[in-house]
């Protein structure tokens, strides 16, 4: 069975996430979140970082008042994160990114500049770099409706079962995700793919 790999989606050369998670797919590389923040921790320069229980923010980026970080997070250079925001459950930003006004993000990976507007929901998912995601858009990462609530995608005219109970998407590099769209669970989203406004996106169907 051919299963989706981050690299496929994500071309960062330069990534030292990338090197780590590259031939994962987006939940395998969720589930070791925890493991691989710890790992990368022990390497970062304390000149650079401020490092604190098991949180490390970039002394360039802005961490504005009433933003909260709960739980292990890597915050990269120049990234900014806005009042009323929270970032939780194991969160990796590399260099440039934003977290907008009243925005959540959890369990998730975000290459280098990429964006969440303001009043956005994303959860468990992997960002590629230089993703916009509009206000209000939400990727969810649950099967709140399903009896089985086992998160399954449709890749490559194939159904394929995650073996995990939460998962949002994999976003490819510069794709664009408008306004008070919604992205369902388990969603494989191709580089430089376009969302419009107020659209939904369910890859996957339940039978």
């Amino acid at each position: 069975m051919d299963l989706p790999k981050i690299d496929d989606f994500i071309d960062s050369p330069n990534s030292l996430l990338l090197s780590l998670i590259g031939r994962l797919t987006p939940w395998q590389a969720l589930n070791e979140l925890e493991s691989l923040i710890d790992k990368i921790l022990l390497g970062l320069n304390s000149q650079e970082y401020l490092i604190n229980n098991n949180q490390a923010i970039h002394k360039s980026a802005t961490i504005e008042p009433n933003a909260q970080l709960k739980g292990s997070v890597i915050i990269g250079p120049n990234c900014f994160i806005a009042n009323g925001s929270l970032v939780r459950g194991g969160v990796i930003l590399e260099a440039n990114c934003t977290i907008g006004h009243c925005s959540e993000l959890k369990t998730a990976f975000l290459f280098s500049g990429s964006k969440l507007a303001h009043l956005n929901f994303v959860g468990d998912s992997v960002i590629g770099a230089d993703v916009n995601i509009e206000g209000g858009a939400v990727i969810a990462n649950y099967r709140n409706e399903w009896l089985s609530k086992e998160i399954q995608i449709c890749y490559q005219d194939q159904r394929i079962a995650t073996g995990v109970l939460k998962f949002g998407a994999l976003v490819g590099d510069h794709s664009r995700i408008g306004a008070n769209a919604v992205i369902s669970p388990g969603a494989i989203l191709s580089p430089n793919t376009i969302i419009r406004r107020g659209k939904v996106i369910d890859q996957y169907h339940s039978s």
